[in-house]
């Protein structure tokens, strides 16, 4: 089988892709649990060192992986630019990790106690079409330095890149079946990523549904599994805030990524004092949104992904829509949906499920206990933003709302050296960070007795 790769800007095949079976999955985990055990007795230093120069020569295909995700996903290629380098801060971030996986000794009566970092073995990472080289990288580097194989099976719309990396990865000098990339579908190669008793540990960015999904059949063999899910931000703006700041970057919070992000900030709560004023700053802010060809260095927002995913935004809003106004967006071939503001009532469908496209819906708010209650009145809890110039404030709020990370005058949600992940439903474990190969090994104890000496 073969999955046809749609360029969504102007809806034209860029490749095919043959589509992995089951049985290609078995091959594929063998390899990398052969792979594995030479690799986990790899000195350290050696290790870091061809991460390093994985690393390098991902440095080396910055714009040959910026062009091709720009094609495969739509990303503007000063986005996807700037993915293309992610990639390789994170390889070179974690190629120091291999000789710092330190190990502790305990002190015990009788003897001597220290514990080992152990890998797991193999890793099963799948991947999401919203941020197919940047994710990939989270899950696949951290793990390669714990000394561990991955096998990675990326979304069966945006597989290149992914593809691409495990071409740089054997040119850098990776021992061959390390790190393999396995194109195909969820329900055939993820599900035997499940099932398959080799892969020790399962990291899933995607859906909340098809995560507990995965989580259900882990559990059958008691496999380690990191989520990444959903998520429902609250860009959270109080009336003493630098309102003009707040209001000219509430769009990029929102409709980067055609709004195709876990983080995006798609509820805009503004305190009822300054709420008008706030639309009124807001309006020419979004019409600036430059939505168009993401082959043009100044595009900051591209169409969405595919023909599927646009009908379920545009389901989002209907004609008799509480709409307070949209930007503009091309016509004609491709998959492309204005910058969109709502309006809605609290409990509307809007203001509750993940609509992961360019849309977003403001409310007003009375004090900050409703700000709060609102924000936290999700079934999700990944990201957010505060706008307050109280730095009290500022720090209550943000311990208040139930987020796993969380900004106060900014928008930044990832850096690849501080954790990341969610709350309730937006996920299960932390992902970058400095502890993030920890997640991927084994603490073995080990007890040594000492005689007594003996008296004389």
């Amino acid at each position: 089988m073969t999955h046809t790769i749609v360029n969504p800007a102007d809806e034209s095949v860029v490749t095919t892709v043959a589509a992995a079976s089951i049985d290609d999955a078995d091959v594929a985990i063998a390899r990398a649990a052969a792979a594995q055990r030479d690799w986990a007795r790899l000195a350290p230093v050696d290790r870091a060192r061809l991460l390093r120069r994985f690393a390098d020569a991902v440095d080396g295909a910055v714009e040959e992986l910026a062009a091709i995700e720009m094609r495969n996903s739509g990303h503007p290629i000063t986005q996807a630019r700037w993915e293309a380098g992610h990639v390789r801060d994170v390889l070179e971030y974690y190629s120091a990790s291999p000789e710092r996986l330190f190990g502790r000794q305990i002190p015990v009566a009788g003897g001597l106690d220290v514990t080992f970092q152990e890998p797991l073995g193999v890793v099963g990472v799948i991947t999401p079409w919203n941020f197919p080289m940047t994710i990939a990288a989270w899950g696949f580097a951290p793990a390669l330095a714990a000394g561990n194989a991955v096998v990675l099976k990326p979304a069966e719309w945006t597989p290149l890149t992914s593809m691409r990396l495990a071409e740089l990865g054997l040119e850098a000098g990776l021992p061959d079946g390390l790190f393999q990339v396995i194109p195909g579908k969820g329900s055939v190669v993820g599900q035997r990523f499940v099932t398959n008793e080799t892969v020790r540990k399962i990291v899933f960015t995607g859906s909340t549904e098809i995560g507990k999904q995965i989580m259900s059949g882990c559990a059958d063999q008691v496999k380690r599994v990191t989520l990444e899910l959903g998520g429902k931000s609250a860009n959270i703006v109080f009336a003493d805030s630098d309102l003009e700041r707040a209001a000219a970057t509430a769009p990029y919070g929102v409709f980067e990524n055609a709004g195709q992000d876990c983080c995006a900030r798609s509820r805009i709560l503004v305190e009822r004092s300054v709420y008008e004023r706030f639309m009124e700053l807001l309006e020419p802010a979004v019409a600036g949104v430059r939505v168009g060809d993401p082959a043009d260095e100044s595009t900051e927002m591209g169409p969405l992904v595919a023909a599927a995913h646009l009908d379920r935004v545009r389901s989002f809003v209907p004609d008799d829509s509480e709409l307070a106004f949209r930007a503009a967006a091309p016509t004609g071939p491709g998959f492309w949906f204005p910058p969109t503001v709502l309006t809605p009532a609290r409990d509307s469908r809007t203001a509750r499920e993940e609509i992961f496209g360019p849309v977003v819906s403001v409310f007003p708010f009375d004090d900050e206990d409703d700000a709060v209650r609102f924000a936290n009145a999700s079934e999700y809890g990944l990201s957010g933003s505060i706008w307050t110039r109280d730095l009290s404030r500022g720090i209550r709020v943000a311990r208040a709302i139930d987020s796993g990370n969380l900004s106060v005058n900014s928008h930044s949600s990832v850096r690849y050296s501080t954790p990341f992940g969610g709350f309730k439903q937006s996920g299960l474990g932390r992902e970058l960070g400095p502890d993030a190969p920890l997640a991927f090994t084994e603490t073995k104890n080990v007890f040594l007795a000492v005689d007594s000496p003996s008296v004389e």
